[in-house]
This record gives C-alpha cells, sequence and structure tokens, in this order.
C-alpha cells in the first residue's frame, strides 16, 4: 500500500511538473518575401526564438513551383522562405522589424538589388487576420516615421500555399560563403542583424539541412 501510494505520488508530482512545458507558446510560421531566398534564409536562421527556415516558392501553384518555371516570371510565384519560430522568444512583429529593415529594401519594385522580376517581389503572405494586421501597422509605422526615401511597396496577400524548393538551395549561404553573390549581397546582412538587433543575433545558425 505505501508503494503504491508513492508510485501514485510521483505520478501526480510528474503530472504537475510537466504542466508547464504543455503550456509553452505554440510554434507559429511566417512566410516572406523579400529578393533571392538565399540571403532570407541565412539571414533569418541567425536569429533567436527562429526554430527553421525553409527556402521556397509562395504564390502561384504546386504545378509551377520549381526553380526553372518561377525564373520565367509567369507563375505569380515569389521567392519566399517559411519560418517556424517561438511567439515566446521573438515575436511575428520583431520579425518584420528584422524583414524591412535589414532584411531588403522594401521600396524596390518587383526586384532586390541585381535580381529583377515579379519573383524577386516584397511580399508579406500573412497566415491569418493577426498577422494581417501585424504587417499592416508595421508598414504604416514605418512610413509614418518615413524610414525610407521612397514609399513602401511590400505586398500584403493571404497566404494560399508555400512549396519547398530544390535542395540545392536550403542553407546555400552556409554551405558557400565564399560564393560571389553571397559575399556581396547576403553576408552583409547578418551584419547589419548583429549590429542593429544585438540580443536577437545568434551565431550559430539553425539549420535547415541539420533538420
Amino acid at each position: 500500500m505505501r508503494r503504491s501510494a508513492w508510485v501514485l505520488g510521483c505520478s501526480a508530482m510528474l503530472a504537475l511538473v510537466a504542466m508547464p512545458v504543455a503550456a509553452q507558446s505554440p510554434r507559429q510560421t511566417a512566410v516572406l518575401a523579400g529578393g533571392c531566398f538565399w540571403g532570407i534564409q541565412n539571414l533569418f536562421e541567425h536569429v533567436n526564438g527562429v526554430t527553421r527556415v525553409v527556402s521556397g516558392y509562395a504564390g502561384g501553384t504546386a504545378a509551377t513551383a520549381d526553380y526553372e518555371t518561377v525564373s520565367g516570371e509567369e507563375t505569380g510565384h515569389a521567392e519566399s522562405v517559411e519560418i517556424t519560430f517561438d511567439p515566446a522568444v521573438v515575436t511575428y512583429e520583431t520579425l518584420l522589424d528584422v524583414f524591412f529593415s535589414v532584411g531588403h529594401d522594401p521600396t524596390q519594385l518587383n526586384r532586390q538589388g541585381p535580381d529583377v522580376g515579379t519573383s524577386y517581389r516584397s511580399a508579406i503572405f500573412y497566415m491569418n487576420d493577426e498577422q494581417r494586421s501585424v504587417a499592416q501597422a508595421v508598414i504604416a509605422r514605418l512610413s509614418e516615421a518615413h524610414a525610407f526615401s521612397r514609399p513602401i511597396v511590400t505586398q500584403v496577400v493571404r497566404f494560399s500555399g508555400f512549396y519547398r524548393a530544390e535542395a540545392f538551395h536550403q542553407d546555400f549561404a552556409v554551405h558557400h560563403p565564399t560564393y560571389p553573390y553571397i559575399v556581396i549581397n547576403d553576408l552583409p546582412k547578418v551584419d547589419h542583424l548583429r549590429a542593429k538587433f544585438p540580443a536577437l543575433y545568434r551565431a550559430s545558425p539553425v539549420l535547415t539541412s541539420s533538420r
């Protein structure tokens, strides 16, 4: 009897200990497009609270979600990243602040730097009404503050699907850090993250290929 009571007591105690774990914030997802997905993926892989970043395509259909077809600029897709994050560590609004301030230039229409076309457009694919409201509020805040010398052209559109890009593109900047395009266009994004958001910066990126 004493042994049974002790086992029951342990079970009850374990249940109490487990309660805070069950109460932890569930993971959430953000899908963003801001030019070539190599640099955007690498940037968010260095953000604390982000647990996974995948390069892919959003805005079009599954039938046209491959690099060669998307590059034809007739699919409706944008090179995008799917970011999984813990909202208890980093909020959706903070991710958007990173996206706008160090991730890309939101005033460039259908291009980013040397990459030109609708597949390189700036876009936020919101998952729900809350994300839409946050995105619109962030854009309004930046516009009212005249954060940029030109108007923000970022699209805020309902999410309709995300399609993972080819394996070659995943974690590209990490695997090819000396590739000239990466050195010129993408590594500076991580440097700017470290300088502008030091509390968010994580030196070791969370890699898609390791999951």
